[in-house]
């Protein structure tokens, strides 16, 4: 990814070095929000109960995909854990670097394979599972993490049921994807920083029933729901046992 098109790490990295900062979600229907980055810096003690329980599942060596600033990969790194911190964004895995995580790599949910050897967890925290972008993607994903991630694998993955909400302009937005034969959750946004702006992309936000749908197939079933005060929630999902 290009520097001006790193909306996500120009924020991180502007954050680091110490100035207060948000960020711009703008969705392709023109609502836009702003994100608070100081939450992708907050340490294990401020984190949610939901995201605290769902630690207590990771085992063996990780993989944590979308891992932004590092807040869970460091954490576990400090745990003992040997684990791999991918995104897309080269400066945010700078400033994983410049924080202290080893493992880092470049790169997009799409590119990962055998040639990072083999995974007992994988962790799609921060709504990651929203990175799977929609229902046909997810399903290819799921069936190539089978590949790489060992017999008793898990995948930690937190999500936002999206129909929890009376607000017009949401129940609208998934009324017209689902006209446009999209899902309803399946959210066309950017992310915008300054002058900074990222392509557009897909992001998937699913209800429990959605997902477990999507993992119809794949080889990968719901273990656990893990839910939070809110519409976000954490599923464990486990391999099936053939």
């Amino acid at each position: 990814m290009k520097d001006y098109k790193d909306a996500f790490g120009q924020a991180f990295h502007s954050y680091f070095k110490g100035k207060r900062t948000s960020m711009i979600i703008e969705r392709n229907d023109g609502y836009v929000e702003s994100a608070d980055i100081s939450e992708y810096f907050s340490e294990y003690k401020d984190w949610s109960v939901h995201i605290k329980k769902a630690m207590k599942y990771v085992h063996g060596r990780v993989l944590d995909i979308g891992c932004g600033a590092g807040r869970h990969s460091l954490y576990l790194q400090r745990e003992g854990f040997d684990i791999l911190g991918t995104d897309v964004s080269p400066l945010a895995i700078k400033v994983c670097k410049l924080r202290g995580l080893r493992k880092t790599k470049v790169l997009p949910v799409t590119k990962l394979d055998s040639k990072l050897g083999k995974f007992d967890t994988i962790l799609m925290l921060g709504n990651n599972f929203g990175l799977f972008a929609n229902k046909e993607r997810a399903k290819w994903l799921l069936r190539r993490f089978f590949h790489i991630t060992t017999e008793n694998a898990i995948i930690v993955a937190e999500s936002r049921d999206p129909y929890q909400t009376d607000e017009s302009y949401h129940l609208e937005y998934h009324k017209s994807n689902r006209k446009r034969g999209r899902m309803g959750g399946q959210i066309r946004l950017r992310v915008r920083f300054k002058k900074y702006a990222e392509p557009w992309y897909d992001y998937l936000l699913v209800s429990k029933d959605e997902m477990q749908e999507i993992l119809e197939g794949t080889g990968w079933s719901v273990k656990r729901f893990i839910d939070s005060e809110g519409s976000v929630y954490i599923a464990v999902i486990e391999k099936e046992k053939v």
